[in-house]
C-alpha cells in the first residue's frame, strides 16, 4: 500500500565507513548506501576519527534513502564500533577533539598505573571488563585532560551516544546497556553507572548518557522515531538468533569478535575474556562472554592501503590458495596490542620465518590464517569458560565470505562452520531491535525463521598439520611479546 510505514532504516556506524540499509517487513534490503571516512594516525598506537565527519557521511547517507523511501520509513535502528569515544560542548554540539577509537593505545599506561595500584580485580568484578585501553573510560578521561572546558559544559559518548544527539538536535543524550557496558564505567550487576569506578578514572558522571534497553525510545529524526541500538557485536549475534542461552558466533570484520550469550547470570571469566552484556529476545540485558581479536579483517585493508601489495581486499583470497602454505611464515597482527585471551598492550606486530624463498603470496595466506589463528585461541578459552564444546559456530561478516578463511578456520578449531546466506547480520539486528519495539513485528518467531545456510565447512586437516601449525603460531605470538 502507497504510504504504508513498513519500512526500517538501519545504521551501521562502522570503524571505517558509515552504511545505511532500509529493510521491508520481510527483512529484504531494498536500499544500501555506503561511504567510507578518514582513519588518522597521528602517533605510532594511535588512532582517530572526526566526529563531524562521521555524522555529515551519516546524514548524507540518510537523505539517500529518505528521498527514496522516506514515506514509508516507520523507525531507525543504530549499531556502532563500540569502545570509540567523543567528547562534546552541550552547548555548542562541537568535538574538543577527534574520536579516539577503540583500537587506540594512547591510554595504555595509564591502564598499566592502574593494575599496578591493584585496581584491575574491582574493575572486573564490576564491569566483566579488563584494564585496557581498548575501552572507553580511560579514552574520555584522556580527552578531559587535553580540553580546557570545564566537565560542567560536556558531554561523552560513545559513537551512538554521539550519532542520537545529532539525530534528534541535542534533545536525547542517551546510549543503551550493551555500548555502556564497554565503558569501564557500567556496573554490570546493578545496570548502573558506578560512582566509585567513575572516582578512579576520574570521570564525572554528570556527563555520561542515559542507559536504556536496545528496544527502547531514543528520541526521533525527522520526525521519524529511533527504536534499536545496540554496540556492532551484540547486534551481530541478535541478528543470528542469539538471544538464546548458549548461542555462538564470531564476526569477521576489521576485529574479530566472538561472543557466547551466557543468560541472565552474571559470570566472570577466568581465561582472559570479557563478560558483556547483550540483549535478550526483547531488547533487555542478558549477559555474554566474549573474546575480543582487535586486528582482523583490518589485516588486509593494512596489506592494501599501507603496503600496497594487492589492489582490492577481495584478491587475497585466491592469492592465499595460489600456495600450498605460508612457506613457515607466522604473520602475528598486533598492531594495536592483543586482545583476549593474551591482553598484552605492549605486543607489536611481527612477522617470523622469513627466508629468501617468501613471496608475497606466503605472507598474504600467513595474514589469512592469522586471523583464524587468533579466533582459534578465543574459542578455547570461551570452552574453558563455558566447561563445554562448542559443537557449531555460526560466522558473519565482510570476511566470512572468504572461503579459504573459512576452511582453514573450520580446520584450526576442528569444529563446524556455518556461514548463512545472509552475512550483514549486524546491521540486521539492529534494524530487528527497531522493528520489535515498534510493532512490525509482534515477536522474535515473527521475525526469524532459521537463517537460510550457504555453506557448511567440515574440519578437514590432520591432526600432525594442526599441531604443528598451532605450535608454530604459539611460538610467533611469543616472539610478538617479547618485540617491545
Amino acid at each position: 500500500m502507497p504510504g504504508k510505514k513498513d519500512y526500517i532504516i538501519a545504521i551501521d556506524a562502522g570503524t571505517t565507513s558509515i552504511r545505511v540499509f532500509c529493510y521491508d517487513k520481510q527483512l529484504n534490503i531494498v536500499q544500501k548506501v555506503q561511504k567510507e571516512f578518514t582513519q588518522y594516525f597521528p602517533k605510532p598506537g594511535w588512532i582517530e576519527h572526526d566526529p563531524e565527519e562521521i555524522w555529515n557521511v551519516t546524514e548524507t547517507l540518510l537523505k539517500k534513502v529518505l528521498k527514496k523511501h522516506g514515506h514509508r520509513i516507520a523507525a531507525i535502528g543504530i549499531t556502532n564500533q563500540r569502545e570509540t569515544t567523543v567528547v562534546w560542548h552541550r552547548n555548542t554540539g562541537k568535538p574538543v577533539y577527534n574520536a579516539i577509537v577503540w583500537q587506540c593505545r594512547r591510554t595504555a599506561n595509564f591502564c598499566t598505573s592502574l593494575k599496578e595500584k591493584g585496581k584491575e580485580k574491582i574493575f572486573q568484578k564490576k564491569t566483566g571488563l579488563l584494564l585496557d585501553a581498548y575501552f572507553s573510560g580511560t579514552k574520555i578521561q584522556w580527552l578531559l585532560n587535553h580540553t580546557k572546558i570545564t566537565p560542567e559544559k560536556l558531554l561523552a559518548g560513545t559513537i551512538d551516544t554521539w550519532l542520537i544527539w545529532k539525530l534528534t538536535e541535542g534533545k536525547i543524550h542517551a546510549t543503551d546497556y550493551t555500548n555502556a557496558s564497554r565503558t569501564l564505567l557500567l556496573n554490570i550487576h546493578t545496570l548502573q553507572w558506578d560512582t566509585a569506578l567513575a572516582k578512579i578514572l576520574k570521570v564525572p558522571i554528570t556527563i555520561l548518557p542515559e542507559v536504556k534497553n536496545s528496544q527502547d525510545d531514543f528520541g526521533a529524526y525527522k520526525g521519524i522515531p529511533i527504536t534499536g541500538v545496540a554496540g556492532d557485536q551484540q547486534a551481530a549475534l541478535y541478528g543470528q538468533g542469539g538471544w538464546i542461552k548458549g548461542a555462538t558466533k564470531n564476526t569477521y570484520g576489521t576485529g574479530s569478535f566472538l561472543l557466547m550469550n551466557i543468560g541472565k547470570k552474571v559470570r566472570i571469566s577466568k581465561n582472559g575474556l570479557l563478560t558483556t552484556i547483550t540483549p535478550d529476545a526483547n531488547g533487555k540485558p542478558n549477559y555474554a562472554f566474549e573474546g575480543s581479536v582487535f586486528i582482523g579483517g583490518a589485516i588486509v585493508q593494512w596489506l592494501r592501503d599501507e603496503l600496497k601489495v594487492i589492489k582490492n581486499a577481495s584478491e587475497i583470497e585466491a592469492r592465499a590458495a595460489s600456495v600450498p602454505d605460508t612457506n613457515g611464515v607466522y604473520f602475528v597482527p598486533a598492531f594495536a596490542g592483543l586482545g583476549a585471551p593474551h591482553w598484552d598492550q605492549n605486543a607489536r606486530g611481527i612477522l617470523t620465518g622469513l627466508t629468501r624463498g617468501t613471496s608475497i603470496d606466503h605472507i598474504l595466506r600467513a595474514a589469512e590464517e592469522a586471523i583464524a589463528f587468533q579466533v582459534a585461541e578465543l574459542i578455547e578459552a570461551m570452552e574453558a569458560d563455558a566447561g563445554g564444546k562448542i559443537k557449531e559456530l555460526f560466522v558473519d561478516g565482510g570476511a566470512a565470505r572468504d572461503n579459504f578463511l573459512m576452511q582453514f578456520q573450520a580446520d584450526i578449531i576442528k569444529r563446524v562452520i556455518i556461514r548463512p546466506k545472509d552475512l550483514e547480520t549486524t546491521v540486521r539486528g539492529a534494524a530487528m531491535l527497531a522493528g520489535l519495539y515498534i510493532g512490525i513485528w509482534k515477536n522474535t518467531k515473527n521475525i526469524t525463521k532459521k537463517q537460510n545456510i550457504e555453506k557448511i565447512f567440515q574440519p578437514k586437516m590432520p591432526t600432525a598439520l594442526l599441531k604443528e601449525k598451532r605450535n608454530g603460531w604459539n611460538h610467533a605470538v611469543k616472539k610478538a611479546k617479547e618485540s617491545v
